[in-house]
C-alpha cells in the first residue's frame, strides 16, 4: 500500500507547549522523531514526556532542557537516572500491569504518541514490532499519533497491529534498532543460574527479564523439557532454547505453544526470529502481566532480581537507598501470579554481595530504600550459595535461612544482628 510520508520536522511541528507526549518503549524508541522534537526546544515549554524504559539517548532530559521538557518515567532506565536525581525528570511508582489503564481511563490522557512501526502491508496495517507493552494503549488513546516507519522493525503477530488510518503523520526513517548482546555469565552468575534452574520443573511456564542472571539461568536449562514462556519481555536466550526444542509451550493453558511477551530486546538475530513468526504473540502488557491471567498457566516460575533483601524477606528491587535506580515494573505482577499458579514458584535471584563486597542480604534495608516485593509475597530467594524458601516461615526461620545463603564474609555479622533483633536464632 502506498502511503504519503512527510519530514520529521513537519510531523513534530504539531506538538504544542503543555502537551503530554508518549515515547515508544525500549528498543523501539523513534530516534528520528525525538531528534526533530528536541530541535524545537526553544519554541516549546512544559512539554511532558512519558514512557517506560527507553534505550539510547534521551535529549529531552539533558541539562539545559529545564522548563522546555519534563519527563515522567514509568520505569527509570540508565538514560533517566541522572535526570531524576537532578530534577529534570521524576518517577511514577506503578505496577506494569496497570500502566495501560493510565491512558485508557484518562488518568494521564495523551496528546501525542511517538512510535516506530514496520512498513504497512498491502492492507495498510503496520506493526509496533519489538514493543507492544503499553505502547498499544498509547496509540489507541493519543489525540495525535506520529510514526517513524522503519523497514528494520520486525512485523510481529499479536496486539500491535495498527492501520495507517490511525496514524496522523508518517515519517520514513530506516534506522538500525537498538541491540543488546548478552555477556558470558561470571562464575557467581552461573552458580546462581544453576541454583535457579534446579527449581524449574519440566513443563514450567517461565517469566524472566534481561540481564546477566536471567541469561545464566537460560544457559542452565538445556536438560529441561517442554518449557513455556509467558513473560513481559525476553531476549536471545529464549530464542536459543526454542531452537533446541526445549521451549515448546505444549503444557500452557493460556496460549499453548506460543511465546507470549510484551516486548523484546536483543540482537538482530532475535528481531529476525520474531519477524512474521506466528509462534510469538506480542500482547498488551495489561493482559500479560495480569496476575489472574498469569496464574492460569501451570508451574509458573517467575525469576526476578533485587538490589537487597532484608532478614524478614522484604525485597528492594528499584532503589539504592534513596536513589531511584529502575522501577517497580512487573515484579509484583509475576510474583503474585506465580504464587497463585498450580505448583508455581516465585523466585528472587541476586548475588550475595555487591561489586564492592557489601552484603546484599541485610539486617535492614538502606534508609530510604523502597520495598517492591513484600515479605508476605516472597517465596524463594536464591544466591550463589543456595536457595532459601521463606514461604510459611516465621521471622526467625527466615533470618536463619537467609543467613545460610549470604556471603560467608557477612554471616557472623548477620547472625549477631539477627540475635539482637529476634532474641533467639
Amino acid at each position: 500500500m502506498k502511503v504519503k510520508f512527510i519530514s520529521a520536522n513537519s510531523a513534530l511541528s504539531t506538538v504544542k507547549a503543555g502537551q503530554r507526549v508518549f515515547v515508544h518503549s525500549v528498543a523501539a524508541v523513534p530516534t528520528l522523531l525525538i531528534e526533530a522534537l528536541t530541535a524545537r526546544a526553544d519554541e516549546l515549554s512544559n512539554v511532558e514526556m512519558i514512557h517506560l524504559h527507553t534505550e539510547g539517548d534521551a535529549p529531552y532530559a539533558k541539562p539545559g532542557m529545564e522548563g522546555k521538557f519534563f519527563t515522567n518515567a514509568l520505569f527509570v532506565a540508565a538514560n533517566m537516572r541522572k535526570a531524576v536525581e537532578e530534577g529534570r525528570a521524576d518517577y511514577i511508582p506503578i505496577f506494569l500491569s496497570e500502566c495501560p489503564s493510565l491512558f485508557r481511563n484518562g488518568i494521564l490522557p495523551l496528546d501525542v504518541a511517538l512510535v516506530q512501526v514496520s512498513p504497512p502491508d498491502k492492507h495498510g496495517y503496520c506493526s509496533l514490532g519489538v514493543s507492544v507493552d503499553i505502547s498499544k494503549a498509547a496509540v489507541e488513546t493519543a489525540k495525535v499519533v506520529i510514526a517513524q516507519v522503519n523497514e528494520n522493525m520486525p512485523r510481529t503477530h499479536g496486539d500491535g497491529i495498527i492501520h495507517v488510518d490511525r496514524i496522523h503523520s508518517l515519517v520514513e526513517g530506516h534506522q538500525t534498532l537498538y541491540e543488546h548482546v548478552s555477556e558470558t555469565p561470571s562464575e557467581v552468575e552461573l552458580a546462581i543460574g544453576k541454583n535457579v534452574a534446579s527449581l524449574v520443573e519440566d513443563g514450567a511456564t517461565l517469566q524472566m527479564g534481561i540481564g546477566a542472571i536471567p541469561n545464566a539461568v537460560l544457559t542452565c536449562l538445556t536438560s529441561h523439557k517442554d518449557l513455556g514462556i509467558h513473560t513481559e519481555m525476553f531476549s536471545d536466550g529464549v530464542m536459543e532454547l526454542v531452537q533446541k526444542g526445549i521451549i515448546t509451550g505444549i503444557h500452557k493453558k493460556k496460549h499453548p505453544g506460543k511465546i507470549v511477551s510484551g516486548f523484546v530486546m536483543g540482537t538482530r538475530k532475535l528481531y529476525d526470529f520474531i519477524d512474521d513468526n506466528p509462534q510469538v504473540a506480542m500482547l498488551d502488557i495489561g493482559y500479560i502481566n495480569d496476575p489472574h491471567v498469569i496464574r492460569k498457566n501451570p508451574k509458573v516460575t517467575a525469576i526476578n532480581s533485587a538490589v537487597e533483601v532484608d532478614l524478614t524477606g522484604q525485597v528492594c528491587a528499584d532503589t539504592i537507598g534513596t536513589r531511584q535506580y529502575s522501577g517497580v515494573g512487573g515484579q509484583m505482577d509475576f510474583i503474585r501470579g506465580a504464587s497463585l499458579s498450580e505448583r508455581g514458584k516465585p523466585i528472587i535471584a541476586l548475588p550475595s554481595s555487591t561489586s564492592k563486597g557489601e552484603s546484599r542480604i541485610v539486617p535492614m534495608l538502606k534508609p530510604g530504600a523502597d520495598v517492591v516485593t513484600t515479605r508476605a509475597h516472597v517465596h524463594y530467594i536464591v544466591t550463589e550459595y543456595g536457595i532459601a524458601n521463606l514461604y510459611a516461615k516465621n521471622l526467625r526461620q527466615r533470618a536463619k535461612a537467609l543467613i545460610e545463603i549470604a556471603h560467608p564474609n557477612h554471616r557472623e555479622r548477620l547472625e549477631r544482628e539477627a540475635r539482637e533483633r529476634f532474641r533467639v536464632l
